[in-house]
């Protein structure tokens, strides 16, 4: 099995979740190009991040595998079942869909590149410092979790450089024209208090997911799988029995 982290976040989010799973399976938790501990790239695109997951089970030795993927790592998993249906077995799509978004999260950069990060001394001051421009206690300790000692100072793991520039292939998903549907078992478990997946979703996802399902978890937003870990951890084992 492989779990494939969102924007800004790294495989180790996804910890808990993996322990768990592991109990039953191997289990693949990569960082994504840019992101987490993975070497920083030029380009963001998800045809790139699929063929580095592609690339990971090769090397893994893995024909095939079951695969959850959230956010923007769904739609690196949605691309990859797509144009290489053969190495995806099950697929799980968190809070997401194959559509394009209007939002974008060049302010959210703007803030964090403004940190001064030379007179950071740690995690609490730069909370501190964040907190009159991110109101959501949970979201900077997320963001903040990118936030490394390197030599004598502290930096940021992500390359917010290279993440900006791609934001418009990020918020959008890669042309499917042309590409076959993926016929595998499919199960798209969204949010109920989230806005990614809505009900005009449904044209797009049955197009190129004719076997989806769709499942809501109740009182999460975006952040399902730790906002509600054990009422994910149960649709998602019930899913891939």
């Amino acid at each position: 099995m492989t779990i494939l982290h969102g924007l800004f976040g790294s495989g180790r989010n996804w910890n808990t979740v993996a322990r768990r799973l592991a109990e039953q399976a191997r289990v693949l938790v990569p960082d994504l190009r840019n992101h987490g501990a993975s070497p920083h790239a030029a380009t963001m695109t998800y045809p790139a991040m699929a063929a580095d997951v592609r690339a990971l089970l090769d090397r893994q030795g893995i024909e095939r595998s079951d695969m959850i993927g959230h956010s923007m790592g769904g739609k690196a998993a949605m691309y990859l079942a797509l144009t290489e249906p053969r190495r995806i077995d099950r697929l799980v799509v968190v809070d997401i869909a194959p559509v394009r978004y209007d939002h974008g999260f060049h302010g959210l950069i703007r803030i964090l590149r403004q940190l001064p990060l030379e007179h950071v001394t740690g995690r609490a001051e730069a909370d501190e410092w964040l907190a009159p421009q991110i109101f959501e206690p949970a979201l900077r300790q997320f963001l903040l979790q990118n936030l490394v000692w390197r030599g004598d100072r502290y930096l940021w793991r992500i390359n917010l450089d290279v993440i900006e520039q791609a934001m418009p292939d990020l918020m959008g998903f890669p042309d499917a024209d042309g590409l076959r549907p993926f016929r595998g078992p499919v199960l798209f478990i969204a949010g109920e208090r989230s806005s990614y997946v809505l009900p005009e979703h449904s044209i797009a996802i049955e197009r190129l997911f004719p076997r989806a399902a769709i499942e809501r978890l109740r009182g999460a937003g975006h952040w399902l799988h730790s906002e509600q870990p054990e009422q994910f951890l149960s649709i998602v084992q019930r899913f891939l029995q």
